[in-house]
Order: structure tokens, then C-alpha cells, then sequence
């Protein structure tokens, strides 16, 4: 009788015995059916979507709860971080959320049907738009902010403070170069649009 770890998978093959770390077995099995195939990515690349989908979801369910949807934080967010008055045009928006002008005057059109935002046109450049936080969309980012951050804190305290600043230093380099290998310096939120 065979000992469990060694019992057939569905294809006639002994199973292996699972792997503390999915993301080892993944890279294992390619090397098993392809040697010489580059894996080394796998380690790094295959946790980074992992987190990136569980970040996410996460902040989609403390979202909503609070009753905002990702693509309105994005804009409040970027409107509150400018600083006083918090008005930005529509293009800078663009810009620093990294989404199109279709998808900023989406946004913007449903934060201002809700009173979060106004817009009007910027003096001396036509087809200029400005838009700005209201106090409404003021007090709203302000109680939001701090649930999405608090969660996402709580989130990765399994690390200690050195390790956070590790990580984010080495996030860091790889983004940046990255971005350079790609050709695209744009910076924003994951799975927006």
C-alpha cells in the first residue's frame, strides 16, 4: 500500500507531497516538465498577482462598506492629495490616476451627480476643465482614507517595521525599473479602469 504522499494524481503519476508554498511547487513543475526553463520570476512575480488580487477584493469589501467604489477613491483620492484648493484639471487627473480622459470624465460625471465634486472651466485655456472637492467628497475621503489604510496596515503587520521598509524599498527598485524595461511611467491603482 502506498503511503498517502506517494498515492496517484488523476493522471497515473504519484502525486507529490503539497508544497507549504504553492508558488515553489509551481516552479518545480516547470522545471520538471521543461528544464532550462527561467523560473527564477515565479518566486517573485506569481505572489505579487496573488497579493495584488486578495489587496484587492479586500479593499473593494472595505469600500464597500463604506459605500464608495474603487474608481471614486482613486479620484478623491488624488483630488485631496493635491492639496489646497483641491482642484486638479481633468487632464492632470488623467494622468496621475493613469487612466484615460474617457474614464476620468466617467468618474468625475458620477462623483459630481453625487455632490463629491464640481467642475467648471479653467480661466484663459479652452476646453480647460477644472474639477474640485466639494466638502461633501471632502469629509468622505477623509473617513475612507483612513479604513483603507488602517485595514491594509493590518493587513501586512505579519512584517515587522524593517521588513516593511525592506519590502518597499525592493518594491521600489522593481517598479521603477520595470517601468523603464516597459517604457511606461504611468503609476495607479491596480485593477481600476
Amino acid at each position: 500500500m502506498a503511503r498517502e504522499s506517494e498515492a496517484e494524481g488523476g493522471d497515473g503519476r504519484p502525486e507529490a507531497e503539497a508544497s507549504p508554498y504553492p508558488v515553489e511547487e509551481i516552479a518545480a513543475a516547470w522545471e520538471r516538465e521543461r528544464p532550462g526553463t527561467p523560473v527564477s520570476s515565479i518566486g517573485i512575480v506569481t505572489p505579487i498577482w496573488q497579493l495584488a488580487k486578495l489587496l484587492g477584493d479586500d479593499r473593494r469589501r472595505v469600500l464597500a462598506r463604506a459605500g464608495m467604489d474603487p474608481a471614486t477613491l482613486d479620484l478623491l483620492s488624488v483630488l485631496r492629495r493635491s492639496g489646497e484648493p483641491y482642484t486638479l484639471t481633468t487632464r492632470e487627473l488623467g494622468r496621475r490616476s493613469m487612466v484615460t480622459a474617457g474614464a476620468v470624465s466617467q468618474r468625475v460625471a458620477r462623483a459630481e451627480r453625487e455632490g463629491l465634486v464640481t467642475r467648471r472651466p479653467g480661466e484663459g485655456r479652452p476646453r480647460t476643465v477644472l474639477v474640485e472637492l466639494t466638502p461633501a467628497g471632502h469629509d468622505l475621503i477623509e473617513a475612507t482614507v483612513d479604513q483603507v489604510l488602517h485595514r491594509e496596515a493590518e493587513l501586512i503587520d505579519g512584517l515587522t517595521p524593517a521588513q516593511q521598509e525592506q519590502l518597499a524599498g525592493l518594491l521600489r527598485i522593481l517598479l521603477q525599473d520595470t517601468q523603464r524595461k516597459l517604457g511606461d511611467d504611468r503609476i495607479g491603482q491596480v485593477g481600476e479602469a
